[in-house]
């Protein structure tokens, strides 16, 4: 198992360094496209509290669901939630955990097909196969990949931020001179309400759920926690700890970066026209600067950036569908382990079911991604709190300003979230 039994803190390897761009990869999807509209189109204030908010919100939650899950042992989290809460309410948490995850890898075959398809059309300028055809590669090129195993997938997902941060970084840098700060004038507690957006107290509640779900990276936690378990054993935690802080230092530093960059450039006026039109900031600022490149570049990103996170979703999808199943065979007193049967089963009903939906295209993709969010929240912020005061195991953690923090953040969240669900 290659673990460290001294009292220091394990020396930083090649595959922590892996696992910590997994994480950044997994988190940060097409959703930071995306994020500068949301988080700027109520002015300056609200990327004020974006930027103080971000980092500790991200790492002092996925830190503390990392230590909750690592209470197993090296059991992933559907069997830890069993040890530790029960039989029933661990079936209805992994049940939940399945539910959270699983339709967003649907979401993200439905946007993969939708992009390639239009990229084909408005870039290529060629008429494009059916959906049927480009859902069928898409899906069965990605599912290829999973059934390379974790570490494969936690690889190509490393592989692949490379490329990304630095598209990122270089469309951050290239929009500097046309920074006008205007942006800096729009300092209202207002908010957006004379642009026909919403009041600043509303603005801020609602950008707390957008800004979870941007740096969201809880579904490869799991996987984290008992890889760890296995290379360092007891060391697991601090090792997981370091790993969740730096992945998350990288993506706060690059995702403000480019959020800033592309606020500088455009109005809060530009911000809300763009959120009305439902398009990303770099299909936005193609068009406003009139750009053949962000064109080209912007359907590039945003394919680069869904499959990362429909690799990094699919592992925690795996484990919530494996969990549902055994547990479900264990109702009915039969014994169904996490063999090759059950890897079969996973792999054929993911990869149809995504195909199937890719080709049908609904809109109540947007309504699931909804539902999905309280309980990304719940799972992220309070689950984590509820173990920390209930087990014995978490104790040393108990009398945190952090869990207080963490909670706080976390009722916003799962509020605002149902709110946007019934808006």
């Amino acid at each position: 198992m290659g673990q460290d039994n001294s009292g220091e803190m394990p020396k930083w390897g090649s595959s922590d360094t892996v696992w910590m761009l997994s994480l950044y990869g997994t988190a940060i999807g097409a959703g930071v496209l995306f994020l500068p509209i949301n988080a700027a189109s109520g002015g300056i204030i609200p990327l004020l509290v974006l930027t103080i908010l971000a980092f500790p919100m991200t790492y002092l939650s996925h830190r503390a669901l990392c230590r909750f899950i690592l209470v197993g042992k090296g059991a992933d989290i559907t069997v830890v939630v069993e040890e530790q809460f029960g039989k029933y309410l661990g079936y209805l948490i992994t049940v939940l955990y399945c539910f959270a995850l699983y339709p967003i890898l649907l979401m993200y075959s439905v946007s993969l097909t939708n992009t390639i398809e239009s990229f084909i059309q408005n870039q290529l300028h060629m008429i494009p196969p059916s959906r049927a055809l480009i859902a069928f590669i898409l899906v069965g090129f990605l599912m290829m990949i999973v059934q390379c195993g974790k570490m494969l997938i936690v690889n190509i997902m490393s592989t692949l931020v490379y490329p990304f941060i630095a598209i990122l970084m270089i469309i951050s840098v290239c929009l500097i001179p046309q920074w006008t700060g205007e942006i800096f004038k729009s300092v209202s507690l207002s908010g957006a309400v004379h642009q026909g957006g919403n009041g600043l107290l509303l603005t801020l509640w609602l950008l707390i759920p957008v800004t979870v779900f941007s740096f969201n990276h809880f579904p490869i936690i799991s996987s984290l926690a008992v890889a760890k378990t296995e290379e360092y054993g007891d060391k697991a935690e601090k090792k997981c700890s370091s790993i969740i802080k730096y992945s998350n230092i990288l993506m706060v530093v690059t995702v403000l970066f480019f959020v800033f960059s592309c606020s500088l450039c455009l109005t809060p006026e530009n911000l809300h026209e763009a959120k009305i039109q439902n398009v990303s900031i770099l299909s936005y600022l193609a068009n406003h600067f009139h750009t053949p490149f962000l064109s080209w570049v912007a359907p590039i990103v945003a394919f680069v950036a869904m499959c990362k996170s429909f690799l990094g979703h699919y592992l925690g999808a795996k484990e919530g569908i494996h969990g549902v199943v055994i547990k479900s065979f264990k109702f009915a007193n039969i014994d169904v382990k996490q063999g090759k049967f059950l890897q079969i089963f996973t792999t054929i009903f993911i990869f149809i079911t995504a195909w199937l939906v890719s080709i049908y295209n609904p809109n109540v993709l947007t309504l699931i991604e909804s539902i999905s969010g309280p309980v990304f929240a719940i799972f992220l912020f309070l689950m984590p709190m509820y173990a920390i005061h209930t087990i014995p195991a978490l104790a040393k953690y108990r009398g945190k300003k952090s869990n207080i923090f963490i909670t706080i953040i976390g009722c916003i969240a799962v509020s605002a979230a149902i709110y946007q669900f019934f808006v």
